[in-house]
């Protein structure tokens, strides 16, 4: 577990840049000293997971599959919310959860997509107030999917998600 702070911070979003540049550090150097392939993840919010009032972050160690993230530049063009010193994040196009994002890293700056990550949160407080989320990251992106519908049956029963917020609506929502 990685607390985000020393301060009681309830939200990833009320973290300045410095705190998430410890957060990305914290990550960098749990996932060298343990070695193996650790999935880094966020839960905030009850429904979304988190056990704890406190803005925390998770690494576990699992085999992960191999991602394709070359072509992941390609998906955020068309959606882009955000830049920040080369970290790109975007609404994703197929995503599954309305404001779902992805936050493509490819120079392997941690810190600046985390950054990316809690202005995401930020923007969505603004847009529909402080609510559940989950992030994770993957080998050169995080994923970050706010948690604002429930699952129904046809999620649960087929594997066919139902986003009630198109990509081009909700990208030029978080632009804001």
């Amino acid at each position: 577990m990685v607390i985000h702070s020393p301060g009681h911070v309830r939200s990833f979003a009320e973290l300045d840049d410095e705190q998430v540049a410890l957060v990305a550090e914290a990550w960098r150097r749990r996932m060298r000293d343990e070695g193996g392939s650790a999935l880094a993840l966020i839960n905030e919010g009850r429904v979304a997971g988190a056990s704890l009032p406190h803005s925390h972050s998770q690494l576990v160690w699992t085999e992960l599959p191999a991602e394709a993230a070359d072509s992941l530049l390609a998906l955020l063009e068309p959606y882009p919310v955000a830049q920040r010193d080369g970290a790109v994040a975007a609404v994703h196009p197929f995503g599954a959860a309305p404001y779902e994002c992805l936050i493509g890293c490819p120079g392997g700056e941690l810190a600046q997509a985390l950054v990316l990550l809690r202005d995401l949160v930020r923007r969505l407080h603004v847009i529909v107030g402080s609510r559940p989320w989950n992030a994770w990251l993957h080998e050169r992106h995080l994923h970050f999917v706010p948690r604002l519908t429930a699952l129904a049956g046809i999620e649960l029963g087929a594997g066919v998600y139902v986003n009630v917020v198109p990509p081009d609506r909700a990208a030029a929502e978080l632009r804001g």
